[in-house]
């Protein structure tokens, strides 16, 4: 079990301790090779939810460090701000802070906004809560984090390195806070590298997760058996991804997502964007329109279209335009939009047609999208426990 010292401020209920077999909780070290799994005995019925599965609470990141985003600080955390202040109006909000920078996120953040933002001093290195937090799993009366091992998304000794000593622990920290248990996965990757229906299938990109800057040695066949033992995961469906061209190496959830089980929404690039980003969009599209999911349902694909690369805000590399790139908080759709007034209205309307009990808010996000990430990747959700039975 992690026996990581903190005392907790918040007196949480440690919900399902007893349904958790020891040996799934918080193994202190990886193997060598990370090969070695834990057993599905090991893990029980712990399974990765739903996104729209209902929410405790959403946990966000300040971004800390001037030396990752220049002069473009000032602007990223009035990003990060708002959309905290957003998805406050839906669920609480716990955002991540070194304890130099906890007065000035509160002033940013306000406390006590709607259902609340609290501000806790857990140190971290940025603001891409999704990649190097916890994914959380459940069952019937029963909660637990696993730890996906961030690494910096193997960009060290890259153009793309960055510090992130911090954010790779403070997955274990923040269970700790919360009296989660911990479970440390059999493999590296990001919180944005999984995307689940929550009733067993998992969409992945090869480029992302069987990539030696992350599970050096691992086949696809070995990373798959390590996310399914995990995250309670029946059946991965890949897709190819690129690997090299941002700093994920594709990302699923900018690229598709499950808006329930049997219906993705697939991210098409718009006028002038990469051809390469072409490409993987329609070999996406490929797959998942001959794929089926755990419960061998074919998918509905819908397409969500991006918008003209030539009029929009920010047209820099990096300029992450993905409206896929969304987070579902309890009853609403927190969207990007990025100044192409046509693209905007349209990806309102398919996210509208597609999540028809929420609410769809759209958000300028131009300082966050200039990092390469979007509001996805700045968010990461604490489900709800399902009942015990």
């Amino acid at each position: 079990m992690d026996t990581t010292p903190r005392t907790s401020r918040r007196r949480v209920l440690r919900f399902g301790a007893a349904a958790l077999p020891l040996a799934a909780l918080g193994s202190t070290a990886l193997p060598a090779s990370l090969a070695r799994t834990a057993s599905a005995a090991e893990t029980g019925t712990l399974r990765m939810p739903a996104e729209t599965d209902r929410h405790i609470r959403t946990y966000m990141a300040w971004p800390a460090l001037s030396s990752v985003w220049d002069s473009g600080l000032g602007a990223v955390r009035r990003d990060i701000a708002e959309v905290a202040h957003a998805i406050s109006r839906y669920e609480p909000v716990v955002m991540l802070a070194r304890p130099g920078q906890v007065a000035e996120a509160r002033y940013q953040c306000g406390q006590g906004a709607y259902y609340g933002i609290q501000v806790i001093d857990i140190p971290n290195d940025d603001l891409w809560i999704r990649d190097f937090g916890p994914t959380f799993v459940v069952a019937p009366g029963a909660i637990a984090g696993v730890d996906t091992n961030f690494n910096g998304w193997g960009k060290a000794g890259t153009t793309y390195a960055q510090p992130f000593a911090n954010d790779a622990a403070a997955a274990r920290t923040l269970l700790a806070e919360y009296e989660v248990n911990r479970i440390r996965a059999g493999f590296v990757g990001e919180g944005g590298s999984l995307e689940t229906d929550g009733e067993g299938t998992l969409l992945a990109t090869v480029s992302s997760m069987v990539n030696a800057n992350r599970n050096p040695g691992m086949s696809q066949a070995q990373v798959e058996q390590a996310m399914r033992t995990a995250l309670g995961i029946d059946k991965v469906i890949w897709v190819p991804g690129l690997a090299g061209q941002d700093i994920t190496d594709c990302h699923i959830d900018c690229l598709a997502r499950f808006v329930s089980p049997g219906r993705v929404i697939l991210d098409k690039p718009g006028p002038g964007a990469d051809k390469k980003w072409v490409a993987v969009y329609e070999e996406t599209k490929r797959v998942l329109q001959s794929a089926t999911d755990a419960h061998g349902r074919r998918l509905a694909v819908t397409e969500l279209p991006g918008p003209d690369r030539r009029k929009i805000r920010g047209r820099g590399e990096e300029f992450l335009s993905s409206y896929t790139n969304y987070y579902t908080a309890n009853g609403a759709v927190i969207a990007p939009q990025f100044g192409d007034g046509y693209a905007d209205g349209v990806a309102y309307a398919v996210l509208q047609a597609a999540y028809p009990g929420h609410r769809v808010e759209q958000l300028s996000i131009d300082g966050i999208a200039s990092g390469g990430g979007g509001i996805h990747c700045a968010t990461q959700s604490h489900p709800a426990v399902p009942p015990a039975v």
